[in-house]
Order: structure tokens, then sequence, then C-alpha cells
């Protein structure tokens, strides 16, 4: 599944538009490297995902186009969630 459309079925990111413009601003890695929002993803991928001050580390358990809050927070296992100083940010 494209990373832009699992970041908007797992309601990561309310939009698809806007999690496609997300990576392309070069604010998404998976497994370590930057992506871009048609990069495929599969199960046991590591994402991390940077707003703003905050960094998201999830890992990718299921692939579903089903839009159903409930099934939206199974997807994923968050691994980390961390608030970036400004100084990180800029470097």
């Amino acid at each position: 599944m494209r990373l832009d459309k699992y970041l908007k079925v797992s309601r990561i990111i309310k939009r698809r538009p806007v999690a496609k413009e997300v990576a392309d601003k070069g604010r998404i890695k998976v497994n370590g490297v930057l992506a871009k929002s048609s990069t495929d993803l599969k199960i046991g991928d590591q994402v991390e995902v940077r707003f703003g001050n905050k960094l998201l580390t999830v890992r990718v358990l299921e692939m579903k186009d089903s839009t159903k809050k409930e099934d939206a927070a199974k997807m994923y296992e968050i691994i980390s969630e961390t608030r970036i100083e400004v100084d990180e940010q800029e470097a």
C-alpha cells in the first residue's frame, strides 16, 4: 500500500493530500530512509513522521482499506513519540 494512503487510512494523518505534502517535504522516513508519498509499505516497516515539534515513530502491523476508527487503531503500534527542540528542527 502506498505511504500516503496508509497514513490516511490508519488516521495518522487525516487527509491523503496532507500526507502526500508531508512526505514530499522530506518529513517522513521508512526504515530510516527518506520516503516519498508513493513508497510501498509492508507489514513490519518502521515509519517516522515529523509533525512540527513532534516525532512519531510507528510500526506497521496491518494493511486494510477500512476507514473504521476501531480498525485504524489496530493498523500500527506506536514505538515512540518524542518532542523535538527548536534547534534540532533546523539541523
